[in-house]
C-alpha cells in the first residue's frame, strides 16, 4: 500500500508546490470534480509554469523578482484548480 504525502505550500518550495498542484489535479480527475477538458487545461498551465521555471534556472538561477513572478503564476494556477474543482461540472 502506497502512502500519500500531502505537501502544503508553506512546506513546499517551487518544485514541491508544483507537485502538490499536480496531485490536486489528479485527485480532482479521479473524484469526478474535474472534466477531461478542465484537467487538460490545468495540466497545460502547470507545464507552462514548469517550463518557465526551467528557463529561469537555466539562465543562472532565479532572482527575487523572477521568483515573485513564478509564485504569482502558481497562485493563479492554484486558484484555477480550486475554482474548476468546485464549479459544479462533473465528468
Amino acid at each position: 500500500m502506497a502512502a500519500t504525502m500531502i505537501v502544503t505550500p508553506a512546506m513546499a518550495g517551487v518544485n514541491g508546490r508544483q507537485a502538490n498542484q499536480q496531485q490536486r489535479i489528479a485527485q480532482g480527475w479521479r473524484s469526478g470534480e474535474l472534466t477531461g477538458r478542465e484537467t487538460a487545461r490545468l495540466e497545460r498551465q502547470q507545464h507552462r509554469i514548469h517550463r518557465t521555471e526551467h528557463r529561469m534556472r537555466e539562465t543562472g538561477g532565479m532572482n527575487p523578482r523572477e521568483r515573485a513572478r513564478l509564485h504569482a503564476r502558481q497562485d493563479r494556477a492554484s486558484a484555477n484548480i480550486r475554482h474548476q474543482k468546485h464549479d459544479g461540472w462533473r465528468h
